[in-house]
């Protein structure tokens, strides 16, 4: 009993996340240029040239080839730092396709969507190395596997992955109920961002030009974001609402018993 215990404190140690991809100097370097990556994949219209902007219909190739790579280089960075091992690389396949499984269930019907629960308890217990890999594979898993594939499905793969990497990062120390309602309160806000970024992937193509509410390439980036964040709440806040209610929801039920067994199955698989 004494080696076990001893044996979570050391894999859970210091702040209660496991070291399934441990946080090392070139991990960070890697998470941080994968996200400043997309953040330019999502937000490139808005500084560009007069008439760049639309020039092409979409960037989703580029950005499909930037997601695949940051999560290809968090793994290898993980494997040449010694952090990421078979049984980790296991548990990310088991995640992946549970919500894989668990996405057409819902499928974003009315706003209602399941994957984020699976990610965010999953980032949560093994950090966010861990997490931004499982939100970019479980969103790729889950459109193989319903034929969504399409120019939306790199965008969302990143907006997953972040969503995953942010759970990871939330302070360790907090147990019980009250880490309950921080991951829940976390899932609803983090759902609403997702929804929002989904909405400027495609926001400067999709009007046109001469509404109220459409892109203008050329104008201050001010203007174009309060033209955004009309557009937003006018076209998709009932439905990202919904996300977040069902995400905060799902995360206050299922919350303490999938944590603690995801923290017996890291403790069971000794990661280094």
């Amino acid at each position: 009993m004494t080696d076990q215990r001893s044996r979570q404190v050391h894999l859970m140690a210091p702040d209660g996340v496991s070291t399934a991809v441990p946080l090392s100097r070139r991990m960070v370097v890697a998470l941080v240029l994968a996200s400043t990556l997309g953040l330019l994949a999502f937000g490139w219209p808005l500084v560009v040239e007069p008439g760049a902007a639309l020039a092409d219909g979409t960037s989703a190739p580029l950005v499909l080839g930037v997601v695949l790579a940051a999560a290809l280089v968090v793994l290898f960075v993980g494997l040449g730092d010694g952090g990421i091992d078979v049984k980790a690389v296991a548990m990310l396949g088991l995640l992946s396709a549970v919500g894989a499984v668990l996405r057409p269930v819902a499928g974003g019907t009315g706003g209602v969507e399941t994957v984020f629960l699976v990610i965010v308890l999953g980032a949560r217990v093994f950090g966010p190395g861990f997490g931004f890999v499982l939100g970019s594979t479980t969103l790729l898993a889950s459109a193989l596997l319903t034929g969504g594939v399409g120019p939306w499905l790199p965008f969302q793969m990143l907006g997953a992955a972040w969503v995953g990497l942010g759970a990871g990062l939330l302070p360790g120390r907090l147990r019980g109920w009250g880490e309950v309602v921080a991951l829940a309160g976390y899932g609803a806000v983090a759902s609403l961002a997702y929804g929002w970024a989904m909405n400027l992937s495609f926001w400067p193509f999709q009007l046109g030009a001469g509404t109220a509410i459409s892109f203008v390439p050329g104008d201050p980036v001010g203007a174009n974001l309060s033209r955004f964040v009309v557009y937003s709440l006018t076209t998709s806040l009932a439905w990202d609402l919904g996300r977040a209610l069902t995400t905060a929801v799902g995360v206050a039920l299922l919350g303490r018993p999938v944590l603690a067994t995801l923290r017996r199955a890291a403790v069971r698989a000794s990661f280094r």
